[in-house]
């Protein structure tokens, strides 16, 4: 197939979805790479009015920009990306400046590219001559207390179909203390905490504690690993300091750290005495010995508690542990119900294919809605017809997109039964029995 038919195939999907920002993208980046910038700026513009704080399509209106001769609003777009510290934006911000003639910028951007993301590479970039009193890798953060986007999130258990169970368990160890502070205090007991999400990836620990946040209208500050760790001697401790101190100010709140068992690991295994300082920084924080964190709310989230350092699990730190496992039925066909909602489709029938996935992560269900969509693609190039989504067809990808679960499981069953601190894994075992895979 041409490009010509692929453009008018994809012209005709979003004619007749023109609210899939997925379709609306895929247009857009077509249009561009077949040298049209003008056609891929609205198509950019029109994924954008969908999807407004998407960073990729951000990015893509920057480089249509760009090819339309637009050099002053692709400098605004990126340079408001950059400021972001996204990698991909100072890669593009750097050649841009470079075609302006402006190397010194131009290698400034670069090297915060590299610093952030060191597989992005160019050569022309590369080559530049580093002036003599410019250093070789440029610190950009501030001097000032260093701090992340804090929100307060609309959506509630509400939104959060199914897994009642565990729901049930977060506001008994989270949402009352917190809506309930009184009380608490009358038995001497303090708000706040820590509580550590695991499970096996794609089950939306991350969702959960954005729904937990809103249940108490919190301020949620959600915190990754490469917000936190930096080149620099010290500066990742301060980080982590400035990101807790953040979290006292606007107290009540809830701070996030995903994937936690790679800012805590265990200091047995770590090698380097910078990470286990961190690791010692962060233990310091979470007992608030020196600052106060009443009202302050610590949810973690991780794939391998048993991982984590040992002195995270003491009282008073991250001591309760909440398994999140696959979404049950109820949640299964509501996770699929809201990934369908901007494909074209004849009418699913999500309580059939929820019967049919058992075991799937909301990730895996995620795969099997983006496979069948592929097909429908597939067909949509050869036919020129763009041809809606229907139950048959998701079924078909089921019986060969199987659960991803079950290697998580088969590792964790492992922890579970001979572990140390087995007892505290009992939801894998009760989890895997329900399977009948013990």
């Amino acid at each position: 197939m041409n490009a010509q038919s692929q453009i008018d195939s994809l012209q005709a999907a979003v004619q007749l979805s023109p609210d899939n920002p997925v379709l609306c993208q895929l247009l857009a980046e077509t249009l561009l790479s077949a040298n049209r910038p003008a056609e891929a700026e609205q198509a950019y513009r029109e994924a954008l009015r969908l999807q407004p704080d998407d960073v990729p399509l951000k990015l893509g209106l920057a480089r249509a920009f760009g090819q339309n001769g637009k050099t002053s609003a692709a400098l605004v777009l990126l340079e408001e990306l950059a400021q972001q510290d996204q990698p991909t934006a100072h890669l593009h911000l750097a050649r841009l400046l470079l075609d302006q003639g402006q190397e010194t910028d131009a290698l400034h951007h670069y090297q915060r590219a590299r610093q952030l993301d060191d597989t992005l590479y160019d050569e022309q970039l590369a080559n530049i001559q580093q002036p003599a009193d410019t250093p070789l890798l440029v610190n950009d953060v501030p001097s000032d207390s260093f701090a992340l986007d804090a929100e307060r999130p609309a959506i509630r258990f509400a939104d959060v179909g199914g897994m009642d169970a565990v729901k049930d368990e977060i506001a008994l160890k989270i949402i009352f203390p917190l809506t309930k502070p009184d009380l608490y205090k009358a038995y001497g007991k303090k708000t706040g905490g820590g509580i550590l999400l695991y499970g096996p990836p794609g089950c939306g620990k991350t969702y959960l504690a954005r729904a937990t946040a809103g249940e108490i209208n919190a301020a949620f500050i959600s915190v990754g690993l490469n917000d936190v760790l930096d080149l620099y001697l010290g500066n990742s401790e301060r980080k982590l300091h400035d990101l807790f101190q953040q979290a006292r100010a606007l107290a009540p709140s809830v701070l996030f750290f995903d994937e936690v068992d790679a800012l805590g690991a265990s200091r047995n295994d770590l090698r380097h005495s910078a990470s286990r300082t961190l690791v010692n920084q962060f233990l310091d924080e979470l007992d608030g010995v020196r600052y106060d964190n009443e009202g302050i709310l610590v949810l973690a989230a991780t794939n391998s508690p048993w991982f984590l350092d040992s002195a995270f699990r003491r009282p008073g730190r991250f001591d309760r542990l909440i398994f999140v496992g696959p979404p049950d039925a109820a949640a299964r066909e509501a996770i699929l119900t809201l990934y369908l909602r901007n494909v074209p489709n004849t009418g699913i029938d999500t309580a059939a294919l929820a019967k049919r996935t058992e075991a799937y992560s909301g990730a895996d269900l995620k795969a099997v809605i983006d496979r069948a969509v592929e097909g429908k693609l597939l067909q949509a190039f050869k036919s020129g017809q763009a041809v809606p989504l229907s139950t048959s067809d998701l079924l078909e990808v089921i019986k060969t997109q199987k659960p991803s679960v079950r290697e998580w499981f088969a590792s964790a069953k492992n922890y579970a039964l001979y572990a140390h601190e087995a007892s505290q894994y009992e939801g894998v075992l009760a989890y895997m029995k329900a399977q009948k895979w013990l």
